[in-house]
């Protein structure tokens, strides 16, 4: 039986927005920078090169000490996420943060691989920090982590690297990162003109459940639900879902090309995963930081029931 033109072209149509979702607006999505992540095997294979630099980013010495990728150099997150003014998880001084990279070893020459804990969420905050520094050019996340690393039985040591002190030149980007007040301003500008994505499981987001230590429930008013664990294939496999799919959830959270696209969460360790991602598809994001944990105990309007 032969499809009627309509049905047909219909059906054409489908399948193009599946396999493209910029149809789904007429714009054409942003570029691609595949240079932000790598694979288990473009680092086994560059393992040994002399300017790499592998940091491993974790809560505490044990994840390193258990097991770390050969060569790799710990840095606690401790280190780059400081409580501030009653807030967790805030940027510390830029001086400092240039200290700690540099006693890793790193130098604006390296070309830097980061893994940590949390299927990828503290690697992704420490490319947002190294990104607000203005040093992230040549630096990647290993995608799967050490997860993957370890599934393919690829190599670990538990010996720790004392690598030379690096030397770096930082040009700090303030820009990316948002204040309470300016984020209550992104959040009252007219619809369809920024996106503003909430890193929390959608419970959180919605109000169902109050985030930990927080004193209100629900979300920043126009804020779109983007889990950043979604973004993955899973906890135990934490490999980034394919581009496609990435687009499209991110179609759907509003983000467009040439838009602010903000990501915030309770403390803005998630949110650097959905801003590393936001990132990596070719958008020019911004993280508020000091996130719904700052918001909710402000004078400031919260919406809930929202998906």
């Amino acid at each position: 039986m032969r499809l009627q033109k309509p049905i047909l072209l219909l059906m054409i149509l489908v399948t193009l927005m599946a396999l493209d979702p910029s149809t789904v607006t007429g714009e054409e999505a942003p570029a691609l920078r595949p240079e932000m992540l790598v694979t288990t095997q473009w680092l086994a294979d560059h393992l040994h090169d002399p300017d790499l630099v592998v940091l491993s980013i974790s809560s505490n010495a044990d994840f390193y000490a258990k097991g770390h990728i050969p060569g790799a150099r710990n840095i606690l997150l401790s280190e780059i996420a400081v409580t501030r003014n009653g807030v967790p998880a805030e940027l510390p001084p830029v001086e400092q943060l240039q200290s700690v990279f540099e006693s890793a070893g790193m130098s604006n020459g390296s070309r830097v691989v980061i893994y940590g804990e949390r299927s990828g969420m503290f690697a992704a905050r420490a490319y947002f920090t190294l990104d607000y520094l203005g040093v992230a050019g040549r630096v990647a996340l290993l995608d799967g982590g050490l997860e993957k690393w370890k599934t393919e039985q690829r190599p670990v040591v538990t010996e720790t690297a004392k690598p030379a002190i690096g030397k770096l030149k930082t040009t700090a980007r303030p820009e990316i990162v948002v204040d309470t007040a300016t984020m209550r301003q992104l959040s009252q500008k007219k619809p369809g003109t920024i996106a503003i994505l909430d890193g929390r499981p959608l419970a959180e987001y919605s109000g169902v459940q109050t985030s930990e230590d927080l004193p209100k429930a629900g979300h920043i008013p126009q804020a779109s639900s983007l889990f950043w664990m979604d973004l993955i294939v899973s906890r135990e496999n934490p490999v980034l879902k394919p581009e496609a799919e990435l687009r499209r959830m991110y179609t759907a959270a509003n983000a467009r090309a040439g838009q602010p696209v903000v990501t915030y969460c309770r403390t803005g360790m998630q949110a650097s995963f959905d801003y590393f991602v936001a990132k990596y598809l070719g958008y020019e994001p911004s993280v508020y930081d000091a996130s719904f944990y700052a918001w909710s105990r402000e004078d400031l309007p919260v919406e809930t029931a929202k998906h």
